[in-house]
């Protein structure tokens, strides 16, 4: 079983404060820094940042993860004793096939949708289409979003879940808590500012989202796969002034629709989407035991 695999590792206290110290750092001085700066404060940090090029923005944004996720590992390896490979599922290796098929998935629902989206209204998208821009801008994701969400993933659906779950002893307690931890800790996104707190909304439920897919199919799989290709589908396809991460990206939001409508959107995705996924992936791999896998005990 996924969170049981903890228990392959040495789980001293101490070892478990020093990984999350290190590995959670950089959310919690974001989510610090973003309480304690004032609005205009705030308004001056984004600023600075759009005065960056978008792609050297994009690089020292994410570049910070590779670091990061490769202390995860160190320090999963070095102090607790155990594998990465145990981080990522309980079965005797990786299976890429799910990773492909869960990033094929939400390419594909992304497109479509955009597709449909654009064909009944596009007085609000752009062409922002740049050949050389948009290259550089497509080897920076490929090379570095692996990073960024790897380290989302291992941390709070990997390490996280599997130590809260071995000490709270069931797995409902650590996809709560990890879920609202991945939500609040995204607090310092532009779009909180510009959409209000509702948007926590939609990083909490994707939180819980991300986490359901991992205890029902025991694995981190599905979700790495989901994750990163959300993520090169919201730099590569289509920025907006709102985003978290301006890009050069193919099309570009005008600025007409409102932060509400965004935000409408963005729920949307939850109620009706994100549902959809989960039925597509049980029907797939014949996920059963719904009750157990999520509420059972450890």
């Amino acid at each position: 079983m996924f969170i049981e695999q903890a228990y392959k590792g040495n789980n001293a206290w101490w070892r478990v404060l020093v990984t999350s110290f290190f590995s959670v750092g950089i959310f919690v001085v974001n989510f610090i820094a973003f309480f304690l700066m004032s609005k205009e404060e705030m308004d001056e940090a984004y600023k600075s940042m759009n005065e960056l090029p978008n792609n050297l923005s994009l690089i020292v944004n994410l570049l910070p993860f590779v670091f990061l996720l490769g202390l995860l590992f160190f320090l999963v390896q070095v102090l607790h004793k155990r594998s990465v490979l145990s981080l990522t599922t309980p079965r005797n290796k990786v299976d890429y096939k799910k990773i492909i098929f869960s990033f094929g998935l939400i390419v594909l629902m992304t497109t479509a949708v955009f597709v449909v989206s654009y064909s009944i209204d596009s007085s609000t998208i752009l062409w922002n289409f740049n050949p050389l821009k948009f290259a550089i801008l497509f080897l920076i994701s490929i090379l570095l979003f692996p990073f960024q969400i790897g380290l989302e993933e291992y941390l709070f659906r990997g390490y996280l879940m599997q130590q809260i779950g071995i000490i709270a002893k069931n797995r409902w307690f650590p996809l709560l808590i990890t879920s609202v931890m991945f939500g609040v800790f995204h607090s310092a996104n532009p779009e909180v500012s510009n959409m209000g707190y509702g948007v926590m909304v939609f990083y909490i439920g994707t939180g819980f989202f991300l986490g359901i897919m991992t205890l029902m199919d025991e694995s981190l799989e599905l979700a790495l796969g989901f994750h990163l290709g959300n993520n090169l589908m919201a730099a590569l396809l289509i920025t907006t002034d709102f985003a978290a991460l301006k890009t050069d990206a193919i099309f570009k939001y005008s600025g007409v629709e409102s932060p509400n409508d965004m935000l409408i959107e963005m729920l949307i995705s939850i109620a009706i989407v994100y549902p959809i996924i989960l039925f597509i992936f049980a029907k797939k791999y014949n996920w059963n035991q719904w009750k157990a896998k999520i509420f059972g005990k450890i």
